[in-house]
């Protein structure tokens, strides 16, 4: 299996539930619903989500970029 890619896959699903979750709190927040954590609570956990997702996909690309240097050097 290629290195971070598994977090990459995490990364994204993550990214796609903090978008739903953003998505969720404007809808909430334009037609005055109320929720259980209010439109607030539902915009701010999606923006989250979405930051630590960014994260985890920085973090997978730097494993992956570091893999691929690694494997450079053994082969010079």
């Amino acid at each position: 299996m290629i290195v971070g890619y598994k977090r990459t896959v995490i990364a994204r699903i993550g990214a796609a539930l903090g978008f739903v979750c953003g998505l969720l709190g404007l809808l909430a927040g334009l037609t005055n619903h109320t929720w259980k954590l209010g439109s607030i609570g539902w915009f701010t956990g999606g923006a989250l989500l979405t930051l630590i997702a960014v994260f985890v996909l920085v973090d997978g690309a730097v494993a992956f970029q570091k893999a691929r240097m690694a494997s450079r050097s053994l082969d010079d």
